[in-house]
């Protein structure tokens, strides 16, 4: 039995090696290419020890040992094998499609048009779609200049797409942008990525980030060489941000000789799901100015909100409203908010304060990938200018939004209920994003175990987790911590109908895992 595997390291090994066995038999019979399994000669140009040592030392938690093991046994349940548990709930990483959220009805049928733009000569076939999916679909295909998807766009993105962001900006924040100023890119981490490539320029170049934080930043600076800055977030006080922390790590760094270019900020967090308030953004904004550090602002949860005592703003509305010189680069994605479209890989940046010469290097590197795939920008179009509640089919969109935002809400209090009723684990509530982050307080037995298996304590209960109940979190000492203390990264996206069997599975877990270890 899997429950057996958490007192035996042979039985783990031996587990892990059959499950392995068995993914790449599943492999074998479904691919007629041969495997080879031998060791690469010596003699190879690409072998493990002199590939570049950057890729070996970045690490991505929300993609790894767990998941890679939930695969493992996603792979022998689909086989016939029999578990402790009928299926894996991945609660690993912000993936709404893939635990059962259903797209928006009005943004499928413009892109349905867009990508065969013949359905709109069969009358048959657009009995199926409403006048307002037909005009908008008609309008994206003529800012494509007629060549469709299928040809490459402007290196900045399609143009009519940038007017439409630069008027959902205006129309959000209550000031005007130039279109010129925004890049359409593959996601937000992609807009993330070519700004950490203009940033960092030698091995002393660093950046503030977030503790905890999401890894695509820490990875990113290992990839390129930097520094990761760390500033730590208050658990104590619901994760805020206090400029003193940025005043205190910033001076650090500079006094071991890092040159600190720029301060990251999530707001709403992950994996925290904080919310900033105005007077806390001003705070970080006149920092910024006062240090001369760009600001990156990753705003891609803007629209997941679930407490009444703050609204979020967007670092550029306050910075806007305080008249500060800060150099802003802001990002957004359709990947998250009520659309989650991570598949489709939409976002865009906006960088305001940042001279023009620079702003042409921004483009020159935008160009080597010639441009953002275009469905995702259509995607980007739909996000930020979605049906009126006049339009055909405004009431459905609205309808389709606000279950979906008020199912969110209801789920992340939910989880963070139940955990905080668990022995030894407490949770702040999520005010925004899509995640919960839980402390636990894990008995020394625990800690000496996770120890001997040579894993993070954390990282010990997220695999027992895993093996007991099919539950993919990811361990707390993947975004970072304070020392000594344990947490876990989880999702609230399996399906609201779901939630109270995903709670009870973990309880059923947690509650015997800590008698287990208690003195």
């Amino acid at each position: 039995m899997l429950r057996s595997l958490v007192g035996s390291e042979m039985c783990i090994r031996d587990r892990k090696t059959t499950l392995q066995t068995m993914a790449l038999a599943m492999r074998m019979l479904r691919c007629r290419v041969p495997i080879i399994t031998a060791r690469t000669s010596s003699t190879a140009a690409l072998t493990i020890e002199n590939m570049n040592p950057r890729i070996k030392k970045a690490e991505y938690a929300v993609r790894g040992e767990l998941v890679i093991k939930a695969g493992q046994y996603d792979a022998a349940l689909e086989a016939g094998e029999k578990l402790p548990f009928s299926d894996i709930i991945y609660c690993n990483i912000g993936n709404p499609h893939s635990v059962g959220q259903v797209p928006l009805t009005f943004h499928r049928q413009v892109l349905a048009l867009c990508m065969y733009p013949n359905l709109m000569e069969n009358e048959q076939a657009m009995t199926g779609f409403p006048a307002d999916a037909v005009a908008r679909a008609k309008e994206i295909l003529d800012g494509t200049g007629g060549n469709g998807l299928g040809a490459y766009s402007h290196s900045k993105g399609m143009a009519s797409v940038r007017n439409t962001v630069a008027a959902f900006i205006e129309n959000r924040d209550g000031y005007p942008t130039d279109p010129e100023l925004l890049f359409l890119t593959n996601g937000a981490s992609d807009g993330v990525g070519k700004w950490m490539d203009m940033l960092i320029s030698s091995s002393n170049d660093g950046m503030l980030i977030p503790i905890p934080q999401y890894p695509l930043y820490s990875s990113g600076l290992t990839l390129r060489d930097g520094v990761a800055v760390p500033y730590y977030l208050d658990e104590a006080n619901e994760w805020g941000m206090s400029v003193e922390s940025l005043q205190q790590a910033l001076d650090s760094a500079r006094a071991e000789g890092t040159a600190v270019k720029a301060l990251v900020v999530i707001n709403p967090g992950n994996p925290t799901g904080q919310l900033l308030t105005y007077e806390n953004m001003a705070g970080i904004l006149e920092f910024c100015a006062k240090e001369s550090i760009v600001l990156f602002a990753d705003e891609v949860y803007q629209t997941n909100n679930y407490t009444d005592d703050r609204v979020w703003h967007s670092f550029r509305k306050v910075m806007l409203d305080k008249q500060l010189p800060v150099q802003l680069v802001s990002f957004h994605s359709t990947s998250k908010g009520y659309y989650g479209e991570c598949g489709l890989r939409g976002g865009y940046f906006e960088a305001l304060n940042i001279e023009p010469d620079v702003i042409d290097q921004v483009y020159k590197l935008s160009s080597m990938s010639l441009c953002s795939n275009l469905p995702g920008q259509i995607a980007v179009d739909l996000m930020v200018r979605p049906p009126k509640e006049s339009d055909p089919s405004g009431s459905l969109f609205i309808q389709e939004r606000d279950s979906q935002l008020t199912s969110l809400r209801r789920r992340a209090e939910k989880l963070t209920d139940a955990l905080n009723q668990l022995t030894g684990i407490s949770c702040n509530p999520s005010q925004g994003a899509m995640y919960a982050f839980p402390k636990i307080e894990l008995p020394p037995k625990a800690v000496a175990a996770a120890k001997a298996a040579g894993k993070a304590p954390d990282g010990f209960y997220a695999l027992n987790l895993l093996d007991a109940t099919g539950i993919c979190v990811v361990p707390g000492s993947g975004f970072g911590q304070v020392d000594g203390t344990w947490h876990f990264r989880t999702t609230f996206l399996p399906p609201e109908d779901q939630m109270d069997a995903v709670v009870e599975r973990i309880r059923e877990f947690h509650e015997p895992f800590m008698a287990k270890y208690m003195d």
